[in-house]
Order: C-alpha cells, then structure tokens, then sequence
C-alpha cells in the first residue's frame, strides 16, 4: 500500500509541476523483467553504470551495512547484465556497484564492448581494486558478490588466492559452474588437444579472443587449481542459483556445491515449475531476484515469487519492482 502512494504522489507532483521535499519523494526505480530492456539499455547507453548502481556518495544502512558487487558473465558487460538486478536491489535499500571487466582491445564492436575475455585471474585482481574503491568510498570491512555465469566463478578466485575470504561476507551465484563446464563437448576436445600436444595450437586460435574461455571447461588447469584449494572458503556464505535448461552450464548440477553450513543450493525449477529460465534470462527473472534477495537478507527477504519466465524472454508480465 505504501509503494502505491508514493507512486501517485510522485505522478500528481510531475503532472502539477510540483516540488515535493526529498524527504517525501521516495521513487522507486522501474525494474524491467525482460532481456530486451537489457540490450535496449546497452544501446542507448554502451557500458554504462545500470540504474542504481555506482552511487559512490551511497553510505550502507545497519539492515544492509555490505555494498553489493555486481559482476557479470562471458560477453556481458555491466548495462546488459544487471538492467533488472541492480534497480531491483537499489529499491530494497542496498547500496549497489557494478563493473565492467575483462575487456579486449580490439574486440569491440563500436557500440558494444563484450566483457570476461581476460584470463580470470587478471579479471580478479580488476574486481579486487574494484571493492577496494568500494569499501573505501563506503567505509565498509565487507561486500557482498552477487555474480552471474563467468562472474559467479572469477570471484571466487578471489576469494581463495587473492586474500578476499576477509572482505565478502555472502557470495550469490547464478547459473554457476563449480566444476566446469562441457558444451557442446568442447571440454572433451580440450582433453584430447593436451593428450596429443595440440593445445599450444588450440590456445592460440581461442585465446587471442577470448582467454578465458578454456578456463572454463571440465578438467582445464584453472579449474584443476580451484579445487586443489578448494572452492568454499568457511568464511564466506554461498548461495547457488541454477536452472535444469542451462545450455551453457552442462551440466546443470555443476554449480550445485555439496551441503554445508555456509552453502545454499536453490534450482528454480525445483521451486517453481512456471520458471522456464536459461541462462540468460535468469538476470530478468523475478523468481532468481527474489533469491538474490532472500540471500543478501534472510531475515527479512519475503518467499520468492513463482511467476512464468520465458527462455531468452524473461517475465514480461510481471510487475513487481
């Protein structure tokens, strides 16, 4: 009720030319729910800041004292990836940054500028001075991470090698790969390019576009490393967002983590069955923003809703913001 009149207060006001005091005018920020509103934004505006987020002047309240860290996926940049997530989160009262990281000279198109391509543990010392900017600007000891795809692993190199582990306090993960990934049988072919010397002739075809793309794959030295140390650090809390139609996580259950303490597993699906996200449309869907919610505050977060998402389209229906 009180979302409504704010609403129509704020309607009234711009219809009459009124000046409301800023203490009465709390407007909310629109939240779209469908992946066209995210590349419609990256048009108007490439590699800008998405609506609620890098407000530097933000000072985080005692009921969210951690800023949130946005961090996009392979290709994505900051405008496409959290067009809906990072109003979203702004309207809840968390103080929100975001990021583009991982770019490559020359692999831009002019209007748009693909994100992720760097080798991960360069992105991971990018996003490292990136949250010291943050806490810096913020006074805050911790962030929390909120990551989807490529930018729900880089982190975590962070986290386990780069000294994070005592700056993130909840580390949320969309479509995560844990232990990789196998699309297409790419991971396989890998394999076979090491077993019979080929791969200095492989990495050298991908990685002059894209470094981080082998890093990726089931078994590659990366991912080999991470879980020789490790991929949980105990002072940190996962939450594990996937979806059965991942079609670049394969499979799926890659970004499910073993039951612990500090780790929750959530597949849409399992919750709700009208929830036919992918891998893309899960950052314009209301049911993952509603755990992404439930994640950085669990005491107060409601029940997630359970609406229809359509693949590749997200919610368009939906209305909440």
């Amino acid at each position: 009720m009180r979302r409504g009149l704010a609403t129509i207060v704020v309607g009234l006001a711009a219809t009459c030319a009124l000046t409301v005091p800023a203490a009465a005018s709390a407007e909310e920020l629109q939240v779209p729910w469908t992946v066209d509103a995210a590349l419609a934004a990256q048009s108007a505006a490439p590699d800008s800041s998405p609506p609620g987020a890098n407000d530097f002047s933000c000072k985080p309240s005692r009921r969210h004292p951690q800023p949130v860290i946005l961090a996009h996926g392979l290709l994505a940049n900051q405008t496409v990836n959290w067009r809906t997530i990072a109003p979203y989160l702004k309207n809840r009262g968390f103080c929100v940054f975001s990021l583009t990281y991982g770019t490559k000279d020359g692999v831009d198109s002019g209007v748009y500028q693909p994100g992720g391509l760097e080798k991960i543990q360069s992105s991971a010392r990018e996003l490292k001075r990136f949250i010291k900017r943050v806490r810096k600007a913020t006074g805050a000891s911790k962030v929390d991470i909120v990551g989807h795809s490529e930018g729900s692993l880089m982190p975590d190199w962070y986290v386990r090698f780069q000294g994070g582990a005592r700056y993130v306090d909840d580390y949320v993960a969309m479509t995560p790969l844990w232990g990789g990934t196998d699309p297409a049988g790419l991971a396989t072919l890998n394999t076979v390019a090491v077993t019979l010397g080929l791969e200095p002739a492989l990495a050298a075809t991908i990685d002059q576009q894209c470094t981080s793309c082998r890093q990726f794959l089931q078994g590659s030295r990366f991912m080999q490393r991470l879980h020789t140390k490790g991929i949980t650090s105990k002072r940190v809390d996962y939450t594990n967002i996937v979806t059965k139609n991942d079609e670049l996580v394969m499979p799926y259950t890659s970004g499910i983590l073993p039951k612990a303490k500090n780790v929750t597993n959530v597949v849409l699906q399992d919750y709700c069955a009208l929830d036919q996200a992918e891998h893309v449309s899960v950052f314009a869907d209301p049911v993952t923003a509603g755990f992404v919610y439930r994640a950085l505050d669990p005491k107060r977060a409601p029940d997630p809703p359970c609406t229809a998402v359509l693949p590749a389209i997200g919610a368009p229906g939906y209305t909440g913001n």
